[in-house]
């Protein structure tokens, strides 16, 4: 049997990139997958696809997971479809770069909002659908630079530290409905943005790596599928960076 058989998972901005990873890769180990996008397109509408060949019950939903009322009325959908919601991956997130005297308000609220807020959203959204279930694994996704803060993304940066917070607030306030609550930290992880970087940019990057390379989504999905299953049952309230040794 595989580690999420007769799950059902909820992947947020998952049409590209290390979202995308995550959704096939719960996918691959039996789980049902409902996830979102800002909008469906030939992306959410490919993952559908590709999801469903894994024999799993998959289906993309468009969301701004900026917005509160709209996340409710999209769990509320999605609990109709699939019954249950067993995972929630908090992955939505945006970049908007520039040194901190430069940043406009609309950056940094934008930032804030769709890293941060979405996933206050969609936590409160699902919290009373695990609690019914008596069981739940919620991951936040976090990066290194939440931890280590970044020059030129004091937006991005604080809302990735704010993951880390809202991730140990919520694994106390839910650990005794069995409820856990972890985030994952990506460093330097090879997508599309990334791959559009001039060369010498991600050499610098990669030559500060102790592994020598910059990590894959597959990295972080494999690190994501432990903490859905029964594999880190007695794991909550932790940040597992996923950075090659780079943060240590």
């Amino acid at each position: 049997m595989n580690l999420l058989t007769g799950k059902t998972a909820l992947v947020t901005g998952a049409a590209r990139g290390i979202g995308r990873a995550i959704a096939l890769k719960l996918a691959s180990e039996g789980a049902n997958v409902a996830f979102t996008d800002i909008a469906l397109s030939e992306n959410t509408e490919s993952l559908e696809k590709e999801l469903q060949t894994a024999g799993i019950k998959a289906k993309g939903y468009a969301s701004n997971a900026a917005s509160y009322e709209e996340t409710m009325k999209i769990v509320d959908e999605i609990v109709k479809d699939f019954g249950r919601i067993d995972v929630l991956v908090n992955n939505a997130g945006i970049t908007k770069d520039g040194l901190l005297m430069r940043m406009s308000e609309e950056q940094w609220d934008a930032v804030i909002n769709v890293n941060l807020k979405s996933a206050f959203n969609f936590t409160k959204a699902v919290t009373p659908v695990m609690m019914k279930q008596k069981v739940g694994s919620i991951i936040n996704m976090s990066s290194v630079v939440g931890v280590s803060g970044n020059a030129g993304q004091a937006n991005y940066s604080a809302s990735k530290a704010g993951m880390i917070g809202l991730t140990k607030s919520v694994a106390q306030e839910l650990g005794s409905r069995n409820i856990r609550c972890n985030a994952v930290a990506p460093g330097f992880i090879i997508t599309e943005m990334t791959a559009k970087l001039p060369e010498d940019v991600r050499k610098g990057w990669t030559d500060k790596i102790p592994l020598r390379r910059g990590g894959t989504p597959e990295d972080v999905a494999n690190v994501t599928l432990f903490l859905a299953s029964e594999l880190s049952a007695y794991v909550s309230g932790q940040v597992i960076n996923i950075c090659g040794g780079m943060n240590t």
